[in-house]
This record gives structure tokens, C-alpha cells and sequence, in this order.
């Protein structure tokens, strides 16, 4: 795919929604940290379910420390892997109070210190709670920029270095949530909805217009 390209797909995605965020509930870098962590191989809407409880009761490091991990627990039990998510969290919080005053650090290497967060967290993090121009590649993303040539690549991370070379950077702080919403909800994984696609055109998925035909348009 070429520049050109890519540039009128960012410019499409952007005009259709000119301000994208994740659809995880925060309203502080700790908040949305904790939402990430509780968010691996769960539904945004599961987690968001959960913290709107969590975060009523405890939304500073060390509120959630005096929760106790049993009542932790009880607050994400109704997540996936709530067990070892309680045990990275109080970690975590533990690691936040005693290293950085409370407060999330806006740095990389600091952040995939602290237990449970890795690559994809941190960048989740550093691009929506500051700002920052990082790609944090999940399954949606690779799938999209695989599917629609926008950045091919057989590795998570080979896909997240080229979307970040590759994105015109007027479109880079904001491209994370514009490929996760285009994957959640057009490109979808079994039956991609091609005839209701924004970008169809300029996409390069060679099987796009039998999905188009079958979602009725294109």
C-alpha cells in the first residue's frame, strides 16, 4: 500500500470520527491503567461493568490496597483471569505507592515494570492518557493492517513498528482507537462487513467484494 493511500484511509476514519477514544471507562491515567490490566481477554463491557463498582469504592492505588485483595477480588470476579489480575493489581498498586507518589509514570520502561502490564498496556496508556503517539497492537489491529495492507506483518511487533513508520504522524496519536473500532466493528474477525466499509475502495483485501456482495453493498 502506498502513502497516498494511507493518508486518504486516516483521512476518512478521521472525518467519520473526528475525536476516537477507547470505550473503557476512566476518568484518571490510574483508572484507565487499571481498566487495561483487567481488560486482557475480557469485553470492554465486562470490565466497564466491573470497575464502574471498583472505582466507586477505591480509584487511587492506595484505596485499592486497603481493599485488600479478597475484596479486590470481589469487586473483578465476574472478569476472566480475575485471580492473577487481583494478584498483578495490589502488586502494582504496592509498586505505584512505595516508587511514584501514587501516580502512573508517563514512561515506558517504568510502566512494563510494573506487574501485569506489558508492551500493549503501556502503549495503551501512554497514547490515551497522554497523549502520546504509540500503537498498542491487539488482535483487532493486527487483523485490519494485515487484512487491509496498511501494514502487513507476521508478528505483533513487526505490525506495531511499521503502523508507526508507516501512519502519516498528523494521524498517529488518534490511528490506535481508529483501527480497534474499525476491527470491532466493520472488519470483524469470521465475516467482515465490506459492504458497509468506509474504506473499501482503498482497501487491499483481495476478498473484499465476495464480503461486500454478501453484506449487500460495497
Amino acid at each position: 500500500m502506498n502513502r497516498d493511500k494511507r493518508q486518504a484511509i486516516f483521512e476518512r476514519l478521521r472525518e467519520a470520527n473526528p475525536h476516537p477514544t477507547t470505550e473503557l471507562n476512566y476518568s484518571n491515567a490510574f483508572e484507565l491503567l487499571i481498566a487495561v490490566i483487567l481488560s486482557a481477554q475480557a469485553t470492554d463491557r465486562g470490565v466497564n461493568k466491573a470497575t464502574d463498582r471498583l472505582f466507586k469504592a477505591a480509584n487511587t492505588p492506595q484505596a485499592i490496597l486497603d481493599l485488600g485483595e479478597a475484596g479486590l477480588k470481589e469487586h473483578i470476579k465476574t472478569i476472566g483471569l480475575f485471580n492473577s489480575k487481583a494478584k498483578n493489581i495490589m502488586a502494582t498498586c504496592k509498586a505505584l505507592v512505595d516508587s511514584y507518589d501514587s501516580e502512573v509514570p508517563r514512561d515506558r520502561k517504568a510502566l512494563e515494570a510494573l506487574p501485569g502490564v506489558g508492551r500493549k498496556t503501556a502503549n495503551v496508556v501512554l497514547n490515551t492518557a497522554f497523549g502520546e503517539p504509540t500503537m498498542a497492537v491487539d488482535t483487532h489491529i493486527f487483523r485490519v493492517a494485515n487484512r487491509t495492507g496498511i501494514a502487513r506483518g507476521k508478528t505483533v511487533r513487526e505490525v506495531e513498528d511499521r503502523l508507526v513508520r508507516l501512519i502519516p504522524k498528523e494521524f498517529l496519536k488518534d490511528a490506535h482507537h481508529w483501527l480497534i473500532l474499525h476491527g470491532r466493528y466493520v472488519c470483524t474477525a469470521r465475516k467482515p462487513r465490506c459492504g458497509a466499509c468506509l474504506i473499501y475502495d482503498l482497501c487491499e483485501f483481495k476478498d473484499k467484494a465476495r464480503y461486500a456482495e454478501e453484506d449487500g453493498g460495497g
